[in-house]
């Protein structure tokens, strides 16, 4: 059941170690799905398990897709069961040296060599926690690990750079990579700092550095694992559009009447900023351009924003406020580039929809996205609360810093609170309008998307969107960039969607698309294809026009018969770099 909870951040293996009354160590592995994996539980044959496990779905980065290669790996002389989340970047050197030691390898993955690292100490005499101390010791990167000793059947946790979080509850002990695992056991659970190390049975074991230290304090788990079901959808991206609207509303809620009188921002502790830099990953970037226009439309603040893969390459302003935004909070690209020269000794704001996340440790103030739980890989109710979230939050920060006027303010809160009706109507209107559209354009071979000024970031949405869950290439540009390049694309019939904001420079680059030959899709103003009620003078920009975007793309998908909810070679939670 707790894997199952974990399909949804992408994997293409899955497997378990379990200790059986015997004592021994069953390992069942497999490149299937969790049913396949079920499959294998229901044919087992041998003695019963006594409820000591671990396990693990694995998204490749070292060695094949196969079965040999996933989790758990195993010692030579199978006493070491482990299986991580992460990358051991130093693993070909540590590899060479224990090949010379006389280990064998079985598997080509990186974290094999954990299991060897432990073994030697353990052949030392060394006690299983300190084994695995002295052996991380060695090791350069990051991980989320559990160890399962046969003889013993102790299961030590450790982290760095990677989530990990512990319950103890009177149904037992358990540790996950992410609180939907085990929320329908854990009511309170606590979260592993970087370099913590916890036997899982004993809560008062937690060391750092080789250090008892008192385990940190407990967060209560906000949902359970009944928060995740399909209620009667066909697949988690519908439910998880259809909730847009009332997540909207509650992001307005829990924010609203801090904005206009600046509150939202005093209460975060940050000292004025004259630039701002945005620092995100796919979806997140995009809702941080967002932002970025946001905050140059309103306050006429300086703002650059980045990829968190690209940003040691830049060089801090002065007087910077940073804004880091994760949906998960865990996305190792974006806590990497909080740690670059591109911040310095600039704050750190984390924007998230976690707010017990690794970059919310690392941050300086932290603000909620409040979307709940999402399912679906490709992101759709994060991106919109983000939007608002951060819409909030520099507004608020505007007011406080005197670059907005408290009725200025007033006037986009009461905007703001149109928006979830807004996201509603565009829905509805989607439904009826788009499946023709896909009966029309599904053989298509490419898609793009164009967009002018704050229409760009939601054109580049959509494209993500489509690319994400079809496997067709859509790409997105600025409309005026067309005639420098991307208009030799267009042909008779090429898909062109227009993110249509009322920018009046538009209807000319639509006549450039459709004197190719081009077939233009408009979403926006009334008369185009995709009729939305939106606020064309809104700085946050066309908001409502990313529902239509991920209808499209949802329905594009499902009549080429992709899974929309698991798209291939992607994870949602994407921990290493």
């Amino acid at each position: 059941m707790g894997l199952r909870r974990l399909e949804y951040r992408g994997y293409d293996s899955v497997g378990m170690a379990l200790r059986t009354t015997g004592g021994d160590i069953a390992r069942l592995r497999t490149t299937g799905r969790i049913g396949a994996l079920e499959a294998l539980l229901d044919d087992w044959a041998g003695p019963r398990f006594d409820g000591a496990g671990i396990g693990h779905t694995r998204w490749a980065t070292h060695g094949a897709v196969t079965e040999g290669n996933a989790h758990p790996h195993v010692d030579c002389a199978g006493q070491i069961s482990l299986v991580h989340n992460g990358i051991v970047e130093n693993a070909a050197s540590l590899r060479a040296e224990l090949d010379r030691a006389g280990h064998t390898f079985v598997t080509t993955v990186d974290s094999e060599v954990l299991c060897h690292l432990i073994e030697d100490e353990r052949r030392r005499g060394t006690d299983l926690v300190r084994a695995l101390q002295n052996a991380l010791a060695r090791v350069h990167g990051s991980w989320a690990l559990a160890v399962l000793e046969q003889g013993s059947g102790r299961i030590i946790v450790a982290a760095k750079g990677s989530p990990l979080v512990v319950g103890h509850t009177a149904e037992g002990d358990f540790a996950a990579s992410d609180i939907a695992a085990i929320a329908d056991w854990v009511d309170e659970y606590r979260v592993l700092g970087d370099g913590d190390i916890v036997e899982l049975a004993r809560p008062d074991s937690w060391r750092r550095g080789g250090i008892v230290i008192p385990p940190p304090a407990l967060t209560r788990c906000p949902w359970r694992g009944r928060d995740v079901e399909l209620n009667g959808y066909t697949d988690y991206m519908a439910k998880e559009i259809d909730e847009q609207p009332e997540a909207a509303a509650r992001v307005l809620d829990e924010l609203a009447d801090g904005i206009a009188n600046g509150a939202l921002w005093e209460q975060l502790n940050l000292p004025p900023f004259e630039r701002l830099r945005v620092i995100g990953c796919g979806t997140s970037l995009n809702a941080g351009n967002v932002l970025a226009n946001l905050a140059r439309r309103l306050g006429g603040v300086p703002t650059t924003t980045v990829s968190g893969s690209e940003a040691a390459q830049e060089v801090p302003d002065t007087a910077q406020l940073v804004v880091a935004m994760s949906q998960s909070g865990e996305t190792a690209d974006v806590l990497r580039g909080v740690q670059t020269g591109a911040v310095g000794i600039s704050p750190v704001l984390a924007l998230t929809n976690n707010p017990q996340s690794t970059l919310a440790r690392l941050a300086d103030a932290v603000v909620g996205s409040s979307a709940g739980p999402e399912i679906g890989v490709a992101a759709t109710k994060t991106f919109i609360c983000q939007v608002i979230s951060a819409a909030a939050l520099m507004i608020s920060a505007l007011v406080g810093m005197n670059r907005v006027s408290a009725r200025s303010a007033a006037a986009l809160v009461d905007d703001l609170r149109r928006v979830p009706d807004q996201l509603a109507a565009a829905s509805a209107v989607a439904k009826c309008v788009i499946p023709p559209l896909v009966d029309q354009f599904a053989a298509e071979a490419g898609f793009i998307f164009i967009g002018r000024g704050l229409g760009l970031p939601y054109a580049a949405e959509g494209a993500l969107k489509l690319k994400e869950l079809t496997y067709r290439w859509a790409e997105h540009y600025p409309a005026g960039e067309l005639k420098h390049g991307p208009l030799a694309l267009v042909g008779v019939g090429t898909p062109v969607i227009v993110i249509d904001n009322g920018d009046p420079k538009l209807a000319g680059n639509v006549a450039e698309v459709r004197a190719r030959g081009g077939h233009v899709i408009t979403v926006g103003c009334a008369g185009g294809a995709i009729p939305v009620v939106d606020d064309p003078a809104a700085p946050w920009g066309p908001i409502a026009a990313t529902v239509p975007l991920q209808i499209l793309a949802r329905t594009m998908a499902l009549a080429l018969g992709r899974d929309v909810d698991k798209p291939r070679n992607l994870a949602k939670s994407v921990t290493v770099e």
